[in-house]
């Protein structure tokens, strides 16, 4: 039975013992996998849905076993551990730093669930019995499949790389970012990255300037437009790519261009890049001689992007509903990050 239907689900979080396998580990380390759980699990996989684990359990024991069966790779900071699974499922979320409205539970035990349930509401909890089904609830079929949704973990798995190595650091976090050579890339759209911004823009609530939705066809109409700029952003360092990870679309009018939207994924916010894109508009914008507005519409959980907006230069002029407009008077710009080297292509 589903406890409690949410929003699409971004990463499914599983127990071990008589859910993903038959069995307690504890009682006999040769468990087995339930029938048909390895191609559920293969399955949400291809479809960009993140798999994690909240077991009590011995975390070596578990790791072992999984690693045996062949399935450890499919999880991302699994939490094995005799603490709560509300906790657990705590941590997973913040580990990936997606919500805990976007999280799936499934577990064999009705009073894990009761658990998470109480602690969590916003969590989609699932009874062990519906493991083979969920597959088809629309929940667990994501809008988009494109090539980046396909290479998800393969994503995230290179973002776990990068946490481990900047633990094991000795030295100021400016020195590991340094460390890192990254590379972040800004350049017009074009019909191959345009599915991937769809995705973006209705994945994207927090860092996102206006929460103005554009379908593919729109936003193509807009990259064939004299009157529209529309960009996207792609970083990468030695750990490997975070895929494409920003998105501008800017409103070219003859003195005046207006930010219509701005949005950054959550994932590269800890990797102090979060300004770049709009420090290269706004540079932009200066060299043309055009006086440069962006529209802000908050939306209850996108306030960093208004700070981003008014620690980069931007002032308030006016306010028609929900639309706050800014404007920047190119008094003060800020300096790019010395620990990233910046590609931008305009044109």
């Amino acid at each position: 039975m589903l406890e409690n239907k949410s929003k699409p689900i971004k990463c499914v979080v599983w127990d071990l013992d008589h859910t993903l396998w038959q069995g307690v580990l504890l009682e006999s380390d040769r468990v087995d996998l339930k029938p048909g759980i390895t191609r559920v699990i293969k399955v949400l996989d291809s479809r960009g849905i993140l798999q994690s684990i909240a077991s009590k359990n011995d975390f070596t024991l578990a790791r072992s076993r999984l690693k045996a069966l062949g399935l450890w790779e499919y999880f991302l900071y699994p939490q094995i551990s005799f603490n709560t699974k509300s906790s657990a499922l705590q941590q997973i979320a913040s580990d990936l730093n997606i919500g805990l409205d976007t999280l799936a539970f499934v577990d064999d035990q009705p009073f894990e669930r009761k658990e998470v349930q109480f602690e969590h509401p916003q969590v989609t909890v699932i009874d062990a019995v519906h493991s083979l089904s969920i597959l088809d609830w629309p929940i667990m079929q994501p809008q988009f499949l494109t090539g980046e949704s396909i290479a998800r973990r393969q994503l995230y798995k290179n973002d776990e790389k990068r946490r481990y190595a900047e633990r094991a650091f000795i030295g100021p976090s400016e020195a590991f970012l340094a460390s890192l050579n990254m590379v972040f890339e800004i350049y017009p759209a074009t019909t191959r990255d345009l599915e991937r911004t769809e995705e973006l823009i209705q994945r994207t609530h927090q860092l996102n300037t206006t929460g103005y939705t554009y379908s593919v066809e729109q936003l193509k109409t807009f990259c064939q437009s004299d009157n529209h700029l529309v960009l996207v952003a792609k970083l990468s360092d030695d750990f490997g790519s975070y895929g494409t990870i920003g998105f501008a679309l800017v409103e070219l009018r003859e003195a005046c261009w207006i930010i219509k939207l701005l949005l950054m994924s959550c994932r590269v916010m800890s990797r102090g890049v979060g300004t770049i894109m709009l420090h290269s508009i706004v540079n932009e914008a200066r060299k043309e001689s055009v006086r440069l507005q962006a529209e802000f519409i908050c939306n209850g959980r996108n306030r960093q992007m208004y700070v981003t907006y008014k620690f980069g230069g931007f002032r308030e002029v006016s306010q028609l509903g929900a639309v706050l407009l800014l404007e920047h008077e190119f008094k003060y710009i800020q300096s790019l990050p010395d620990y990233v080297e910046v590609r931008f292509q305009c044109h």
